[in-house]
């Protein structure tokens, strides 16, 4: 597969579609009739909101086009004064900030984007429970909820402790990571979504069922979270039990990847179920990318190389009659209200991140 044709497609393509975006003044959520969509619910404070900005700081890094630089900085004051309102923030911050204000940092080395990191850091440092995880989201009935989808978001607190000099961050980081580990895992390398702990005592309470099929199913997405995610934290650590998690958690992964190379929305789904999201086969190619040389273990390149193939082959939209160019995108398995087999930008995002990384050009914001 020629990587960096893609690569130069997908450059072309968001030269144009980007420019709507700005025509809208709108951080894209996904793409509905030839048009961007914003978020769903709660506006700029959307979790996904950093990943547009993010996806314009990869094609800014990869085509030098100072057009992608602009459109990242426009969003990214509109997630700046999110920091202000402050009370629809949840523990994506590490996804919404990491990606935007993060990228501005390593990319241009701007100082006022590194301040509007930290005080990022600092809102999901805030979430941390010292009985041993990171609070996801809001609510009096949320109190004791955990999610895998927050190993991603754990990259801004291990960045804010290298940032600042203050280990605290990265304490908070490994603490969660570990009762991840622990309560999330199971013995088959798959995990839960959401696992509810009492929030006085840190006592594991109950599991839910969240986006995936059913209570105790595998919603492929989030066992793609977890693959990257564990692959990040040893990355940001070198601890040997992050990446041995990392790979149980991979060889999972890979045993239900689809002959066809496209990613069920659950591995536990009904056979006869055409329910793809092919968002969490670009992730899942992220994590194994970057987890292919510390496991010493080729069949995992291998395996984000079928991944990456699969939706090129299948699943990507080149015309203008879509914003996008990722499809067959589902954001969660009973609840079709943030979008089923549609493009979603962050699946976007994760695919020129995985062509960025086959062609060695990849500027890793997540470290």
């Amino acid at each position: 597969m020629d990587y960096a044709r893609i690569i130069d497609q997908a450059v072309a393509k968001f030269r144009r579609s980007a420019a709507m975006a700005e025509q809208e003044g709108i951080i894209p959520y996904k793409c509905e009739n030839g048009r961007w969509i914003t978020s769903p619910w709660d506006g700029n404070s959307w979790w996904t909101g950093g990943f547009w900005p993010g996806l314009m700081w990869l094609l800014h890094t990869l085509s030098g086009d100072d057009f992608f630089k602009a459109e990242a900085r426009r969003t990214e004051k509109l997630l700046v004064d999110e920091l202000s309102s402050f009370v629809d923030l949840h523990h994506d911050v590490g996804f919404m900030y990491l990606l935007s204000t993060g990228a501005d940092w390593k990319i241009t080395g701007d100082e006022q984007s590194k301040i509007h990191t930290q005080h990022a850091a600092s809102i999901m440092m805030g979430r941390f429970n010292p009985a041993g995880f990171i609070r996801a989201w809001n609510g009096a009935d949320k109190a004791g909820y955990a999610i895998i989808d927050c190993m991603m978001n754990l990259s801004l607190l291990f960045w804010a402790s290298r940032a600042t000099g203050d280990p605290r961050f990265a304490h908070a980081a490994r603490i969660h990571a570990d009762t991840t580990m622990r309560e999330f895992i199971r013995p088959n390398g798959s995990s839960s979504h959401i696992v509810e702990f009492d929030p006085f005592t840190g006592a594991r309470v109950a599991e839910h069922p969240g986006q995936g099929y059913c209570l105790g199913s595998q919603w492929s997405r989030g066992q793609a979270w977890g693959l990257y995610g564990f692959t990040l934290a040893y990355l940001n650590t070198y601890e040997e039990r992050y990446l041995h998690t990392a790979c149980r958690i991979a060889d999972n992964f890979i045993a239900h990847i689809r002959p066809d190379g496209l990613t069920d929305c659950d591995f536990c789904q009904p056979a006869d179920e055409l329910r793809l999201d092919n968002i969490a086969g670009m992730i899942a190619a992220c994590g194994l990318l970057e987890l292919a040389r510390p496991a010493g273990n080729s069949a995992y390149e291998a395996a984000a190389r079928r991944l990456v193939d699969g939706v090129i082959e299948h699943c990507c939209d080149w015309t203008d009659a879509s914003c996008g160019i990722l499809t067959h995108c589902t954001a969660s398995y009973h609840d079709d209200g943030a979008g089923r087999h549609t493009n979603i930008t962050y699946g976007d995002y994760f695919l020129v991140e995985a062509l960025a990384k086959l062609t060695g050009k990849d500027p890793m914001l997540w470290l």
